[in-house]
């Protein structure tokens, strides 16, 4: 297997619906797993969380996600972004539209000094998400 670095996030009590939304947005395969079905807590009050779910499209993006234990400290976002780029507009207009929806603007797509188009936005659930599609190259 080939080595592979992807984001996995942490959620409070809805990684579940957070990564349904994602499948809404990317498409590709979903899986998940509860904490009951893995055996990973004695908790009652955690076995429909989600302790390891992932999402793999077609064109090979991967996000991971799990709610985090009722025992450990809990944080959301602010720490880290995740970054979409590439080449293809419509594809990542598209994924710009829908992760944006129900969230918070902070950089709208739009062509940035640089040459691409760069939008920069927190979802409905607080992750980040930068985007960027390459502009045309000189040639």
């Amino acid at each position: 297997m080939t080595t592979r670095l992807n984001p996995y996030i942490s959620f409070r009590d809805n990684a579940r619906e957070a990564m349904d939304f994602y499948h809404s947005v990317f498409g590709g395969e979903l899986t998940r797993s509860t904490f009951a079905e893995l055996h990973a807590s004695e908790d009652p009050a955690e076995k429909d969380k989600i302790m390891h779910s992932m999402l793999e499209t077609d064109s090979g993006l991967v996000l991971m996600a799990a709610d985090t234990p009722n025992s450990m400290d809990y944080t959301p976002g602010g720490s880290i972004s995740v970054s979409l780029s590439g080449e293809d507009e419509a594809e990542l207009s598209g994924y710009w539209k829908r992760l944006s929806d129900g969230g918070v603007v902070q950089v709208p797509l739009d062509k940035a000094p640089w040459g691409d188009s760069f939008g920069m936005c927190a979802d409905r659930y607080g992750v980040t998400w930068l985007v960027n599609i390459s502009g045309a190259q000189a040639g």
